[in-house]
Formats: structure tokens, sequence, C-alpha cells
């Protein structure tokens, strides 16, 4: 299926906002969705409804970067919650998360492409109804590989 990724497409992620999708063989830690906008979702994952106080912190100084924080919260963070539909559904992968390394890079997801597949800043976006069907196909054992 078609994506996007990193505007600078993909390699070795150096530092936070390098706007590079990492290289590698990665496991899927959670997928989070909006119930309010998705109804049909199936997959042998527990699936995790975005509330609006969740976040992801992004920010290197945090205790709690690159993990899911809730608001209000006193460092730089991504909220989940958006008017716009890109984290309708977020499928979370394991980069830099076990232990996370302060500056290498944070929230990196599947998330949901806009209409032109404008490059992330780092993330993988697929069409709505491609990664709804990607999700019901998705085992706990399943491995993305970026390259």
């Amino acid at each position: 299926m078609k994506c996007s990724v990193g505007k600078k497409g993909t390699g070795i992620k150096k530092k936070e906002g390098d706007l590079i999708t990492p290289k590698g063989c990665y496991e899927l830690v959670n997928i989070f969705y909006r119930s309010d906008r998705i109804s049909e979702l199936s997959s042998k994952f527990k699936l995790i409804s975005i509330k609006k106080n969740m976040g992801w912190c992004d920010d290197p100084r945090s205790k709690q970067y690159n993990k899911l924080i809730k608001l209000p919260f006193g460092y730089r963070f991504e909220k989940l919650y958006r008017r716009d539909y890109i984290y309708d559904i977020i499928i979370v992968l394991n980069y830099n998360m076990f232990p996370a390394k302060k500056n290498k890079g944070s929230a990196i997801f599947i998330h949901v492409s806009n209409k032109n597949y404008k490059p992330t800043k780092g993330c993988i976006a697929i069409k709505k109804n491609e990664l709804i069907r990607l999700i019901s196909l998705i085992k706990k054992k399943t491995k993305v590989k970026i390259f």
C-alpha cells in the first residue's frame, strides 16, 4: 500500500525533529483511535480510545520523553486528540522506547495520511481505510520493517 514517510526520507535517525523515518524492524506497542470518528475497528491488539487529555511527550528534558502523557503537561508534547484526522488512528512503534535515549527521536507512529500523502515529521502515514484494514490483519507478533 502507498504511504508517506518523513520529509527527509528513511535513514538513521540522529536527533529529535530531524524529519527522518528511522530504518529498522519495530514491534507494535499500542493502537490508539478516536472512538467518536472510527466505529468499526477490530484487532488482536487492545484498542485504546483517545481522550481529550492525552498527549505524547517529545521533549527530551522530560522524564516522560517518548511516552504517553496526561494533559496538562509542563513540557513539549504532541496532542493526540486533534481537530484534523491524522491521529484518528495511531499505531505506536517501539522506536527509542525501552529505554528512551534523550534526543534520539520520539512519537514514531503509523497514522492516517492526508489526501496528497504529504511527507511527515518522521512517522509513516497511510490512507484511513487501508490503515483500518491493516489493523484487522496484524497480530501481536507482527513487526514493521522500515528500509
